[in-house]
C-alpha cells in the first residue's frame, strides 16, 4: 500500500514535470519474475524507471538510507521503502555483495521485478563501463529469470554533480527484448560463463543507449579521475624529476 501511494505521488509528479519518453514497454512481462539490467547515469535512474512501469521494481540501496537517526532519517527511510528500494549493508566487502545477490534472488523468487546496475556505480562521464560479473550473472543463473536490458537516456543531464536544482528536460528510457540464459543453467561456478553472460547484457545495453563503451570498471575510472584531480589541485606535490 505504501509503495502504491508513493508510486502515485512521486511517479505521477516525475511524469508530469519531466515527461519521460519510453520505448519497449511491451517487453516488460505482465507478471512473473524478470531482471531489469540498466546503465546507470544518475541517482534519479531508480525513480524514473519505476515511474513509467505498471509493476513494482525493487532496487538495492545503501543501508544508510534506512538507518539515519532523527525525524529526517525516518522520513528518508520511509521514502526509500515506499519507492521499492531494498536496504543492503555494503560496508562489508565480499559479504556485502553476497547480501545483495541473496536479496535479488529473494525478490525474483517472489515473482517480482528486480532492478540492477551491472556497472556497479554511476558512470563518471556518461560513457558505458564494463559490467561486473558477480551480481547480475549469479542472480540470473540462480533464478532462471529473463534479463531485460534497459537504457536510461540523458538522466545525467537533469541534475549533474554539484547542481541542487534539477533541469527540466525530457529523459528517455529504452527497454530491450528479454534475454534467455537458460543455456548456462548449472554453470554459475564458471567465471568465464559469468563474464560471457554479463558482456552479452552490456552489449545489448550499449546498442539501446548509443553510449561509447569503455572496457574498464567504472570504479577504476572514478579512482583515476580522482587521482588526476588531486594531482592538479593547488598545493599538490610536484612529481619527482625523471632519472
Amino acid at each position: 500500500m505504501i509503495y502504491g501511494a508513493m508510486k502515485f505521488s512521486i511517479g505521477g509528479s516525475l511524469k508530469l514535470a519531466f515527461r519521460p519518453w519510453v520505448e519497449g514497454l511491451e517487453n516488460i512481462p505482465a507478471e512473473g519474475p524478470a531482471i531489469l539490467a540498466s546503465n546507470h547515469l544518475s541517482f534519479s535512474d531508480s525513480f524514473f524507471l519505476p515511474a513509467v512501469l505498471d509493476r513494482k521494481v525493487t532496487f538495492i540501496a545503501k543501508a544508510e538510507y534506512f538507518t539515519s537517526p532523527g525525524v529526517k532519517g525516518k522520513l528518508t527511510a520511509a521514502f526509500f521503502k515506499g519507492v521499492g528500494q531494498l536496504p543492503v549493508d555494503r560496508s562489508g566487502g565480499r559479504g556485502a555483495g553476497e547480501a545483495a545477490i541473496q536479496s535479488g534472488i529473494k525478490v525474483l523468487e517472489g515473482g517480482e521485478l528486480f532492478g540492477i546496475y551491472p556497472e556497479g556505480t554511476r558512470s563518471p562521464d556518461g560513457r558505458l563501463y564494463r559490467g561486473k560479473p558477480g551480481g547480475l550473472a549469479r542472480v540470473t543463473l540462480a533464478t532462471g529469470a529473463p534479463v531485460i536490458p534497459v537504457a536510461m537516456i540523458d538522466t545525467e543531464k537533469i541534475q549533474p554533480p554539484g547542481k541542487v536544482v534539477p533541469k527540466l528536460m525530457r529523459p528517455g528510457i529504452r527497454i530491450g527484448k528479454p534475454l534467455d540464459f537458460s543455456r548456462y543453467q548449472g554453470m554459475e561456478g564458471d567465471r568465464f560463463i559469468l563474464r560471457s553472460l554479463t558482456d552479452e547484457v552490456m552489449y545489448e545495453i550499449m546498442k539501446l543507449s548509443g553510449q561509447e563503451y569503455v572496457d574498464v570498471y567504472a570504479t577504476a575510472a572514478k579512482r583515476q579521475l580522482a587521482e588526476e584531480a588531486k594531482a592538479k589541485a593547488p598545493g599538490s606535490a610536484a612529481p619527482p624529476p625523471a632519472e
